[in-house]
Parts: structure tokens; sequence; C-alpha cells
């Protein structure tokens, strides 16, 4: 037993030791130079909340965060929707439910800044074309508007993300067991009923990790902003990840934007760390 505990803990070092110089000591780092002026390269001197006193005066900051919660969901119900609507769909007995599992899936493999550039080009020619010719005006400009510009970038990530989120579905989708169901059929249940008092409760721990997966993804878009509106109009679609990117890297104020990014990190744990508390909560009640 002390032997394999001593291989285990060997086995292990590597990806500790790699996790530990990647992601705790650049944290702790980062959140000391927040207290300082640091430039990238030096800190001359501690500043104490100075930066963190300035970000809650900053309105293109404040202004980001309001715009990625709202972002944030609209995305989560629309990918859980249509996700947990697909993979009803490809379980059923069709016989093109693999050839749909790989076409729902397939957008997914592509990069952001890719399918921002992709649907750029959808959202500006493809829908000036369809609104010239039908006559409907509201196609026309549509990433020119803040309201259009934030329809769009969620738009972008349902259709990249639906499909991920699908397979999760799937799995626990064809993890029910059929007796219950053909019970279920047989005391009189309809397909809905079915799906709502057999399949739905069973899929629980699907929720749970979907909505984890979607929030997580959503707080920390940055390609796809970048690709499809670059934060235009006036920076009123620039999620926070561009902001503190932009602060650190065009501004070259990296002490503030390690701060922002401190307040960014605080808000992402609580949000979902409360997220995971509830849905395993309604699990276990379940």
């Amino acid at each position: 037993m002390k032997n394999r505990s001593v291989s285990f803990w060997l086995f292990l070092t590597p990806t500790l030791l790699s996790l530990a110089l990647v992601v705790f000591v650049p944290f702790i780092y980062g959140f000391f130079y927040s207290f300082t002026d640091w430039n990238g390269l030096k800190a001359t001197e501690f500043m104490g909340l100075a930066n963190y006193a300035e970000l809650f005066q900053d309105e293109a900051f404040l202004s980001s965060i309001w715009f990625t919660i709202k972002f944030a969901v609209a995305s989560i119900i629309l990918v859980n929707i249509i996700g947990l609507g697909l993979a009803l769909l490809v379980t059923q007995k069709i016989k093109s439910s693999n050839i749909l599992r790989t076409v729902f899936f397939m957008p997914n493999l592509i990069g952001g800044l890719i399918l921002g550039f992709i649907w750029q080009f959808i959202f500006i020619s493809a829908f000036d074309a369809f609104g010239n010719a039908l006559g409907i005006e509201a196609l026309s400009g549509w990433l020119s508007t803040s309201e259009t510009g934030f329809w769009g970038m969620v738009i972008l990530n349902v259709w990249q993300y639906a499909g991920y989120i699908m397979i999760i579905y799937i799995a626990y989708l064809e993890s029910v067991p059929e007796e219950l169901l053909e019970a279920a059929e047989m005391d009189g249940a309809n397909s809905f009923k079915r799906f709502w008092n057999v399949k739905f409760p069973l899929v629980a721990p699907a929720f749970t990790i979907s909505l984890f997966l979607t929030l997580s993804n959503a707080f920390k878009l940055y390609d796809q902003n970048l690709a499809l509106t670059n934060g235009g109009p006036f920076r009123s679609t620039e999620m926070v990840a561009m902001n503190i990117y932009n602060s650190a890297f065009k501004e070259y104020d990296m002490a503030y934007a390690q701060a922002k990014a401190v307040i960014f990190f605080i808000l992402v744990a609580v949000v979902a760390l409360t997220q995971v508390y509830y849905n395993k909560k309604r699990e276990v009640d379940l």
C-alpha cells in the first residue's frame, strides 16, 4: 500500500508542478502586482487599493461587465435549450442520427477567430443583401448598433457551442433505463410526460456540467468578440476579457489590468460556484 502511495504521488508530481507553475504562481504574482504600479517589467511603488478604487469608477469596465452578464444569461439559456433539443432529436430512432450528430457538433471544431469572421461576413454582406431584397430594414447594418451587435454575439456563441453541449446531454439521455420509459408508456404517459417526469429528472447532472461549462465560456469569451465586433460601435459590445486585454496591451497599464482581472476572477468564481452548489443540491433532492 505504501509503495502504491509513493508511485501515485511520483506519477502525479509532474502534473502538479506544471499546474503550479502555469496557474497558481502567476495568479499569486498577478494578485500582488495589482497593488503596485507594475508596467509589465517591474513594480517601483506599492499603491495599495488605488487600482481597485479606480476601476470601480471606470465606466468602460463597468459597462463591459454588464454587457458580459447580459451576454452570459442569454447564451446560457439558449445554448442549453437548443443543445438539449438537439440531443433529444438525435437520440430518436432515425437513420440519419449519426450524421446529424456530426453536423451539429462540427461548428465547435472551428476556431473562434475564424467563426467571428465568417459570421461577420454573414451579418454584414448576407443580411444586407437579404434585407435589401426583401425590404426588411432591420437586417441592414446588423453589427452597427449595440443591440444587434449583442444578438450577433449570442447567435455566434449558440451556433458554436450548442452541438458541444448536445454531446453531454446525449450521454445522459442514453443512460436512462429503457425499463422506466416502457413502464411510463404502459401507464399511459405520452412523449412529453415521459420526458418531463422520467428523462428530465435523470439528466439533472448534465445540467450541472452544461451550465458550468457554458457559464465559464460565456464570461471568458475573447476571440469571437474580437473578430465579430472588436468591441464596437464605441466599445458598446466590449466584453470584460477584451477590456482587460486593451488595458494591458493597448494602454500598457499592466497593474490596472491585473486589478480588473482579479475582480473578474472573483465574479466568475462566485457565480460558477453558486450555480454548481444549487444544481448539486437539486440533484440530491431528486
